[in-house]
C-alpha cells in the first residue's frame, strides 16, 4: 500500500521550529546547504529523524521529500528509529578492534542483551559498533553522545553502561561533559551549548596526540626500539651511535612488504615492469 504523507508537527512546535529554521538558514547563501544542520535540528525535537521531520525540512527549504530522504539516509549520524538517550559506539576499526574494541564490542552485547542498534528497555542507552573515530592513539575507544572515552577496557566499558542507566555521572576522557542525545543534536545543529562551563571543558587533544604531533613536525624523534625483519636482535656494536630516524621516516618494522617470494615461496617475485611496459 502506499504510504500517507508525514503528519505535520503540532502549530506550537512547528512555530518553534520555524523559528531556530531561519536563524540556521540564514547562515548559508544557498539555503539548501542548511540541510545537514536542520536534520539535526528535527533530531533534537524527536531523538531520530522521522517521516514528519523530513517533510519540515523539505518544506522551509522548497525541497522534495525526496531529496530530504536521500541525506537523512547516507549519513548515520542521522537516527531513522526511536534510540536512547545515550548512543554508546563502540569502535571496531582495525586498531580499535585488535587493542580489545571487538571484545568490548561483544561483552557489552552479553551484557545490556542487545544486538547492534538496540537499546535497552529503560531507553537510557543505544549500543552500535562504529567505524574509525579517528583516535587510534587512544584505542580502544568508545564514544557517547560523540564524546570521547578513551582507552576502555571491557571492565571500564560495563561499568560506564551501568553508570548511564543508574544515572550516575560518566565523565569524558576528553571534551564536553555529557548530555542527552538531544541536547548533543541541538548543539550538532549550531546552537551554542549554554551549559556553565561547558565550553571551557571542552579542552584540546589528548597528550598522546600531541607526541605524534611533536614527531611529525620533527620536534622531537625516538631511537629505534624494533627488532629487524628476521626477529633476531640487533647485531650493531653498542658503541655505535643509534639511528635517529628523520621526521619523514615511519618508526615501524614492517614499513615496506617483504619480497614475494619470502612471503609466498610458491609465487616468487620477478622483476618489477616500468608503467607503460
Amino acid at each position: 500500500m502506499p504510504e500517507l504523507p508525514a503528519p505535520a508537527y503540532p502549530d506550537d512546535v512547528r512555530a518553534r521550529l520555524e523559528r531556530d529554521a531561519r536563524e540556521i538558514i540564514a547562515r548559508y547563501p544557498d539555503s539548501r546547504s542548511a540541510l545537514l544542520p536542520l536534520l539535526h535540528l528535527v533530531q533534537s525535537e524527536e531523538g531520530h529523524v522521522t517521516r514528519t521531520g523530513m517533510r519540515f525540512c523539505a518544506d522551509v527549504l522548497d525541497l522534495t521529500t525526496a531529496e530530504v530522504t536521500a541525506v537523512a539516509t547516507f549519513y548515520t549520524m542521522y537516527r531513522r528509529r526511536p534510540s536512547g538517550d545515550y548512543q554508546v559506539g563502540v569502535c571496531t576499526n582495525t586498531l580499535c578492534a585488535v587493542m580489545g574494541g571487538d571484545a568490548i564490542f561483544e561483552a557489552l552485547q552479553e551484557h545490556l542483551g542487545l544486538g547492534n542498534g538496540g537499546t535497552t528497555d529503560d531507553g537510557k542507552v543505544t549500543l552500535e559498533h562504529i567505524e574509525c573515530n579517528a583516535a587510534c592513539d587512544f584505542a580502544p575507544v568508545v564514544m557517547v553522545n560523540w564524546e570521547f572515552f578513551d582507552n576502555q577496557t571491557v571492565q571500564s566499558a560495563k561499568r560506564l553502561v551501568d553508570d548511564l542507566r543508574a544515572g550516575r555521572p560518566a565523565s569524558p576522557t576528553r571534551g564536553a561533559p555529557l548530555c542527552t542525545f538531544k541536547e548533543t543534536a541541538r548543539i550538532l545543529a549550531g546552537f551554542p551549548d549554554e551549559r556553565e562551563g561547558a565550553v571551557e571543558a571542552s579542552g584540546s587533544a589528548g597528550p598522546a596526540s600531541l607526541v605524534g604531533l611533536r614527531l611529525a613536525r620533527g620536534e622531537a624523534a625516538s631511537a629505534r626500539v624494533v627488532h629487524p625483519r628476521d626477529g633476531k636482535p640487533d647485531a650493531q656494536p653498542q658503541d655505535r651511535p643509534v639511528h635517529e630516524p628523520s621526521p619523514t621516516e615511519h618508526l615501524s618494522s614492517h614499513d615496506a612488504p617483504q619480497d614475494t617470494s619470502a612471503s609466498d615461496p610458491a609465487h616468487p617475485a620477478g622483476p618489477t615492469a616500468e608503467e607503460g611496459e
